[in-house]
């Protein structure tokens, strides 16, 4: 029996219940991990509230981040070996002591990164590769706007943007979330609480405008973002912290100036196996360079997984928060 966290119903943290479990028994392609950290990201309170329903219905184990050691190998496993340290951004399952997985999703982690850095960083530090390198290409010409920039991957794509030489933008909520998101990259720093942000954005731009909006708020942020680009650039929205977009038509692009729109999700940017490889390979590159630099500010027990969803509904967190299996 291991020690998990189920969600039975859908809805507020409190659905989040602890169980103990049997593990079924590996298939051929599948290992077994042992956790040392589990990453908490936004996505897992969208499956828990019911937002975004579980692909394999109720109940389930949420979380879809986490780090450890591989304890057993399916038959047909060869590319890994009992004792290996690895890291995963993938299916439901990471709420658990252990788990089974297919080895098809792993990564190896290097010395240089600890498990719980690893957890951490899969899911928001490929998100921010991502952004940053494939959804739109920044370079030293860019100026860009994030959202959230004291959260999880608003502080790696902070760190990321500045090294490549950008001009950063981010908004924030109060006071502290504005010293760390300048000690994070932001060269320009927006408390929403207190400044008309698309004015500060028009200000600091000099009417222009910016060439991407990263936007992983939603709701709150719809459709002022639209008001942050320059003529052709892009909205990104890549999440929906503050509950979703409704449906817009499609001529307010137009209106906004010929605007182009993308809705991405790492999975679709890692689906092939050298492009996952070739993702983490970038990340941790980054991470052993010094231009990304990993801030695990809450730990959690797993045991208290609803505080942790809690807090990180209320916007309590900055930066990475990790579960650690007792």
């Amino acid at each position: 029996m291991v020690h998990a966290i189920q969600v039975e119903k859908t809805g507020k943290p409190s659905v989040l219940t602890p169980v103990d479990i049997d593990l079924p028994e590996l298939q051929v392609h599948e290992v077994r991990i042992r956790h040392n950290a589990i990453g908490i990201n936004f996505i897992d309170t969208y499956y828990r509230s019911g937002l975004y329903p579980a692909p394999e219905g109720l109940p389930f184990i949420p979380g879809s981040e986490g780090a450890g050691v591989i304890i057993a190998l399916g038959e047909a496993v060869s590319n890994f070996s009992v004792g290996d340290r690895v890291a995963y951004a993938g299916s439901l399952g990471a709420y658990s002591e252990e788990r089974n997985i297919p080895a098809s999703v792993l990564v190896r982690i290097p010395e240089s990164v600890s498990d719980e850095q690893a957890a951490a960083l899969m899911l928001k530090g490929m998100t921010a590769r991502y952004l940053l390198r494939e959804t739109y290409k920044v370079t030293a010409e860019t100026t860009l706007l994030c959202h959230a920039a004291a959260g999880g991957v608003g502080l790696i794509v902070g760190q990321w943007a500045r090294a490549l030489g950008a001009r950063v933008i981010g908004t924030v909520g109060s006071t502290e979330k504005m010293d760390l998101a300048r000690a994070n990259g932001y060269e320009y720093v927006i408390n929403y609480r207190e400044e008309d942000w698309v004015a500060r954005v028009c200000e600091i731009t000099h009417g222009r405008g910016c060439d991407v909006v990263y936007d992983s708020v939603g709701k709150d942020t719809f459709p002022a973002s639209l008001d942050c680009i320059r003529p052709r650039g892009l909205w990104c929205s890549f999440g929906q912290s503050s509950g979703p977009i409704a449906d817009f038509s499609m001529s307010l692009l137009s209106q906004k100036g010929s605007l182009f729109a993308t809705r991405p999700t790492l999975f679709d940017y890692t689906a092939e196996r050298w492009e996952l490889e070739k993702t983490v390979e970038d990340l941790f590159t980054a991470v052993a360079n010094g231009i990304v630099k990993v801030q695990i500010n809450q730990r959690y027990p797993l045991k208290e997984a609803v505080k942790a969803h809690a807090d990180l509904e209320a916007r309590k967190t900055t930066g990475a928060s990790v579960l650690v299996p007792d």
